[in-house]
């Protein structure tokens, strides 16, 4: 190829350099009135846009200000300081999308009146409150129940707990109802005698409490709030916990009780109206106290029959006073209830061994054959016959006893000896 020829290929390919314009051009006749009138056609579209902003707005607020009784308690588009802010823009359009549905709040979901459960669990987010709601029928746009909640600013205010709520009821109703948690009850009873693990299961099996939380209150009682409202409490080790003092007794008791206070607070009132603290002084016995309670619990699951229970607790004063000593060797209560406490588990709360010589063979301070005086701590809930029997003790020189049978009686004895024969004629 020629070098004029591709010097002409190269001119013909470079790209063509745009010319700047010139000041001078910018401010001729013809151009300075072209530029003006964008700039004015400018200005006017945000003129526009502004002024369509305040009618909006100025519109809402007046919307607000009449409000019908059905979409009562939205929030003020005024409120605060009426700053431009995202928040204050976000409310407003909120707002404004839910007066455009306003109609349809009032539209129940379905016909059937008739209240069902709902329950709401501690933490749950609204938007999910709002999917279980239209899932199980009671709403029917899960959108729209959330954004009136986002409005009215009910969803900080929606409580855990139980609810009844029916088909039938609108969207501002729903909302109102789960403001104030309503607690469906149950009567459960406690028998005597029973440990705190039992009463645990008890209230389990009644939807009352899960086992472990009320078993941790049980055993901590000083992280509960109600702990210095009892005075029969004040004198706890720092260690003890509540066993013996949970009243036994049928109660009504809330479903899904959110608080351990809640279902320890009717036990100890209970036991504050029966017992109290004057009921652990005095008497017979010379026990007071927790030591009171403790002896109780135990003649508790000895005793049987009520006409007993004075005796029983009389032979157990007696061992621990001294008075059998010669006979058992000491201050040894030797209550068999003692040891099933101790090696007692889940679905065997009171162990019994094959022989009697086997409470022997179980190592725990609640072991009272092998531990002198009394155990650490009661092992059951006393009821007010078995207190008022420890406290006034029958006196006599009994130092033992014996179940006779299915019956519930026993038999008593002052010697070794003489218990040693009721061993052979009942077949022990």
């Amino acid at each position: 190829m020629r070098n004029d020829a591709r010097t002409d290929l190269f001119r013909h390919a470079r790209p063509q350099t745009r010319q700047r314009p010139k000041l001078g051009d910018l401010v001729r006749p013809e151009n300075l009135l072209g530029n003006l009138l964008r700039l004015a056609f400018l200005l006017m579209v945000m003129g526009a846009l502004a002024g369509t902003w305040v009618v909006a707005s100025a519109h809402l607020t007046e919307q607000f200000l009449g409000v019908p009784k059905t979409t009562a308690g939205l929030i003020d588009p005024d409120a605060g300081s009426g700053a431009l802010t995202p928040d204050n823009i976000e409310q407003q359009i909120l707002a404004f999308s839910l007066r455009l549905r306003e109609q349809e709040l009032n539209i129940p979901a379905g016909d059937n009146p008739r209240p069902r459960p709902f329950v709401i669990v501690p933490g749950e987010p609204a938007r999910f409150i709002a999917a279980r709601l239209a899932a199980e029928g009671l709403v029917r746009d899960a959108d729209l129940f959330n954004l009136y909640l986002r409005v009215t600013g009910l969803e900080r205010r929606i409580e855990a707990g139980n609810f009844m709520l029916a088909e039938t009821m609108t969207i501002p109703e729903l909302a109102t109802a789960l403001q104030t948690a309503l607690f469906e009850e149950v009567l459960v009873t406690i028998p005597e005698g029973f440990r705190v693990e039992e009463i645990a299961e008890r209230l389990a099996e009644n939807n009352v409490i899960e086992p472990d939380r009320f078993l941790a209150a049980v055993r901590q009682p000083r992280s509960l709030t109600i702990m210095d409202d009892y005075d029969f409490l004040q004198d706890l080790p720092p260690d003890a916990g509540l066993e013996g003092y949970l009243f036994p007794d049928t109660y009504r008791f809330p479903v899904f009780a959110a608080q351990p206070e809640i279902v320890l607070a009717p036990f100890l009132d209970n036991f504050e109206n029966k017992v109290g603290r004057d009921g652990l002084v005095g008497g017979g016995s010379g026990l007071s106290g927790r030591n009171l309670i403790t002896l109780a619990s135990i003649v508790e699951r000895e005793a049987v029959q009520a006409d007993e229970r004075p005796l029983i607790a009389g032979v157990y004063l007696n061992r621990l006073n001294g008075s059998c000593a010669a006979e058992v060797g000491g201050n040894y209560l030797q209550a068999d209830p003692t040891v099933q406490y101790a090696r007692g588990t889940v679905g065997n709360w009171w162990w019994k061994p094959q022989r009697i010589e086997e409470y022997a063979t179980v190592t725990s301070p609640y072991n009272t054959y092998l531990n002198p005086g009394l155990p650490p701590g009661p092992i059951a809930s006393p009821g007010l016959s078995a207190i008022e029997a420890t406290r006034n003790p029958a006196a006599s020189d009994y130092c033992f006893f014996l179940a006779t049978g299915d019956d519930g009686r026993h038999v008593f004895a002052r010697t070794l000896a003489e218990h040693e024969q009721n061993l052979r004629i009942y077949g022990y």
